[in-house]
């Protein structure tokens, strides 16, 4: 077993029993904002903490250790350290500094208060305002949650604070684990795993985010942006940044996302994952009726996992008919199914050289009205290059088969590639999942489109056309018949045998009674 293994074990067996102990009247999906909050004020107090001893090492200042600097003198570096990491803590707001105090402190809460908000407003008027503002909004410390009154509250912080100092994810500059992004996505998929829907409607379970990373960026070393307009936390973007390396996507993680806590989570999930502020841009707010980033587009890659058969405004909105996104298929998706709404708004930020990979509930495939106009749209215009059944039961809250769309501007051919994973993963848990042989299969029949019997059908459009353009993968990939076979012959012979011994049954029976009579 690696020792980065061993790490991660460790690491998520402390989480667990964190998670455990001080869960108490917290409800778990309400109490993970205290405890990711605060893993993420550790994070960051670590990291410009070793930020600055690196430049006073360097500068030939030995001993330096900035968790011991005054206050006073460390303000002076305040503009410059802002510039570069997006935000400023004082010595004295540094987390390894407040959990010293924080069993002594009858005022915690405020002290910790106070410090969120200074963090914050480190940033106002720079470069990483909008990146930082709001990041702990979700992090109340006065929560009656906490406890009736200031003294429990206080007591539950220090347990808080005291279990995240205690977990051993080692020092910053070493990279043998993504340590606290690590922690975070375990918390994450813990949380949402017992949730249900209201958690796992925003997080992505990281093999699905690891198969649509591997699918939008085949084929590319290196790429610009990277795009999610239904970002959630942020794992499907960051799931890129693992595939194809951080410093290989050059301008960085553009993504939006509608709900606060989720916009907040997301941020905060860069800055977890080593993701500077300059090479994210993370929005607030409705994509399909007020998208945010219209002057960065087009995108090489994109992936999502848009919310499944949500309402928006539709044809109740004049306007958006003419919207260039959705007018092209001259037809809005039905305003209580916004699913092909999203995949309009992405294939029209698609760069032409990009590919969107796309999680999709199945009602898209075949639906009548609108949705198939649309998909008509897609098909006569060769965009949709492959379409892949997953198996069912993958994701938080959802137990029905979704599917993934993936949409390219330049096909080389013009037909699309249906792949039927249904039966691709294993049960763990109360869920499926797919390992890493389930990926490598539908990665491998993604790249070499050869038809597979029962797994992979390439068929040319015209097909899907005369089919009334369905793209369901049952249509087009035949299902394995996993009945018994029945050899005929040998049924009836024994049927036979069974009729000539009733027969011989019924004539003992006959002579018995003659013999009784």
């Amino acid at each position: 077993m690696s020792t980065s293994t061993q790490q991660k074990q460790e690491l998520f067996k402390t989480i667990w029993s964190i998670a455990n102990e001080l869960r108490g009247a917290v409800d778990g999906w309400d109490f993970k904002q205290y405890v990711l909050g605060i893993l993420f004020y550790r994070y960051i107090s670590e990291n410009i903490t070793d930020y600055i001893n690196r430049l006073q090492r360097a500068a030939g200042v030995r001993d330096f250790d900035y968790t011991r600097f005054s206050d006073t003198e460390a303000q002076n570096a305040k503009d410059e350290i802002v510039r570069e990491k997006g935000f400023f803590i004082l010595p004295s707001q540094l987390f390894q500094n407040v959990v010293k105090a924080a069993k002594n402190d009858p005022n915690l809460n405020e002290t910790l208060s106070a410090i969120f908000a200074a963090i914050e407003s480190s940033a106002i008027g720079t470069a990483s305002e909008a990146d930082m503002r709001g990041l702990f909004e979700d992090l109340d410390v006065n929560s009656s949650k906490l406890g009736n009154s200031v003294q429990k509250r206080n007591e539950k912080l220090v347990r808080i604070l005291q279990a995240i100092a205690d977990m051993q994810l080692g020092a910053t500059e070493e990279h043998k684990i993504d340590a606290f992004g690590d922690a975070y996505e375990y918390l994450m998929t813990m949380y949402a795993g017992n949730a249900g829907k209201s958690g796992g409607e925003f997080f992505t379970p990281q093999e699905v985010s690891r198969l649509l990373a591997i699918i939008a960026t085949d084929g590319k070393k290196q790429v610009q942006k990277v795009y999610d307009p239904a970002c959630g936390s942020g794992s499907l973007l960051l799931q890129v940044c693992k595939v194809l390396g951080k410093d290989n996507v050059r301008q960085g993680f553009y993504g939006q996302e509608i709900n606060r806590t989720t916009y907040n989570l997301s941020r905060i999930n860069m800055f977890l994952h080593d993701i500077n502020y300059e090479k994210f841009d993370i929005a607030l707010g409705d994509t399909l009726e007020e998208p945010k980033h219209w002057d960065d587009q087009p995108f090489e890659v994109i992936v999502s996992n848009p919310p499944y058969s949500i309402h928006w405004k539709g044809d109740d909105n004049p306007i958006l008919i003419n919207d260039e996104r959705f007018a092209p298929a001259g037809v809005l998706a039905p305003k209580s199914k916004a699913d092909l709404a999203f995949t309009m708004h992405m294939l029209h930020w698609l760069g032409s050289n990009g590919t969107a990979a796309i999680v999709e509930f199945p009602g898209v495939l075949y639906r009548g009205g609108a949705e198939q106009k649309i998909r008509q749209y897609l098909i006569d215009n060769n965009y949709v290059d492959t379409v892949i059944q997953l198996p069912a039961n993958l994701f938080f809250g959802v137990s029905i088969a979704t599917c993934i769309i993936v949409l390219k501007k330049n096909k080389r051919e013009n037909k699309t590639l249906f792949i039927d994973a249904s039966n691709e993963f294993v049960h763990e848990g109360n869920k499926n999942k797919l390992t890493d042989e389930n990926i490598d299969k539908i990665v491998k029949e993604y790249r070499s489109r050869e038809e597979l019997a029962h797994f992979s059908a390439y068929v040319d459009n015209s097909v899907i056309a005369e089919n009334n353009y369905n793209i369901s993968v049952n249509s087009y990939v035949e299902q394995e018949d996993t009945r018994e076979e029945i050899n005929i012959d040998e049924l009836e012979a024994e049927l036979d045998r069974i009729v000539a011994h009733e027969e011989q049954l019924r004539k003992e029976i006959k002579e018995l009674i003659k013999e009784i009579r």
